[in-house]
């Protein structure tokens, strides 16, 4: 009897902290009525956006190449791709970690599928599909080098127990190289909701215990701030 009146307990006060962090309201139409820390949380893209993640011009507006070079990846590396959504990145990264590991972290199955048969037509041997759900990432404590979220996390319905479980599984050493959508600059042809400003990420990052480490700004329209654990 005391056990179950302690889960019942535990659930209630998890259910209450969850209730007091986000708040539900109204706001703009491309976001949902869900705000963490006066930030409107946006719609997730599905499996039918794949086509504008592989746009041609996507290498252009977003430097790919130099955000990778930002990362400075090395041999034997355990990446994570939070958000992998087709692979864009996931690829680039297996090509450059050698006998490491990218684990491709998606919570869409359609998605996870799109870059199975994308990296068996590659032949690459060392990336994992891993399915998430909306407030863990099963990927065992301490065991990832460099956690990449590039233009998903504003779309996290669970930003803080993501966070908690991206805590988890970083390494004391670790770092997350968190790209978005520069808020500040209104000649970024996004929908506002879809952007983030340097300042309300580094808040919302504080809250889960990171600190960001440095802010390098040499990508065409996005942020890219590295945070680690405090």
């Amino acid at each position: 009897m005391q056990v179950r009146w302690l889960l019942l307990f535990l659930f209630t006060s998890s259910s209450l902290f969850a209730q007091s962090v986000y708040e539900q309201r109204g706001g703009d139409p491309n976001g949902i009525h869900k705000w963490y820390m006066g930030r409107q949380i946006a719609k997730t893209m599905n499996h039918f956006g794949i086509s504008w993640l592989e746009r041609p011009e996507r290498q252009e507006e977003e430097d790919a190449e130099q955000l990778l070079r930002n990362m400075g990846l090395k041999q034997g590396m355990q990446v994570a791709d939070i958000g992998a959504g087709s692979g864009f990145y996931t690829i680039r990264i297996a090509q450059r970690i050698g006998r490491g590991t990218v684990y491709a972290v998606d919570i869409e199955p359609a998605m996870l599928s799109f870059i199975q048969k994308r990296v068996a037509r590659q032949k690459l041997k060392n990336v994992k599909p891993i399915r998430c759900d909306t407030v863990q990432i099963p990927l065992p404590e301490e065991s990832i080098d460099v956690i990449l979220i590039v233009d998903v996390y504003h779309e996290m319905s669970h930003p803080r127990e993501m966070l908690s479980s991206m805590y988890r599984m970083l390494k004391s050493s670790g770092r997350i190289f968190l790209v978005e959508f520069r808020a500040e600059d209104p000649n970024v042809p996004i929908k506002a909701v879809h952007k983030m400003t340097e300042s309300q990420a580094i808040r919302e990052f504080a809250a889960s215990s990171f600190i960001l480490d440095r802010s390098i700004e040499n990508l065409p329209w996005q942020h890219c701030m590295v945070f680690r654990k405090k």
